[in-house]
């Protein structure tokens, strides 16, 4: 089982910028993904950025060019690092890993953009 804490979120005014961090409770050897994912009142969870095992980085079109995923060449801390926040990124944003023995969420962190 793997614990997944996200800290990093906060109140902002829109434009400026919030960098979340993910930490896992053990060491993660292998993984598909690594992700962060959003949901807002009234909506569905939704994809906002990920890294494959590969290395490659993928992000939802609202946040191209906004939003960076990073992490640690340790595999954890996961980090999402988002600048120019605008209102429609307010949301609860969740660290997420997949692993061939399972999916693993974190509690999330509330992002709200004014």
């Amino acid at each position: 089982q793997v614990q997944l804490v996200e800290s990093g979120g906060g109140l902002v005014q829109a434009g400026g910028s919030l960098r979340l961090s993910c930490a896992a409770s053990r060491v993660i050897f292998s993984f598909n993904t690594m992700g962060w994912y959003r949901q807002a009142p009234g909506k569905q969870r939704e994809l906002v950025a990920l890294i494959t095992n590969g290395g490659s980085r993928n992000y939802a079109d609202s946040v191209k060019g906004r939003f960076t995923i990073s992490r640690d060449n340790a595999k954890f801390p996961l980090y999402l690092q988002m600048n120019s926040l605008k209102p429609e990124d307010t949301a609860v944003y969740y660290c997420n890993v997949k692993t061939r023995l399972g999916d693993y969420w974190g509690q999330g962190t509330q992002v709200t953009v004014l």
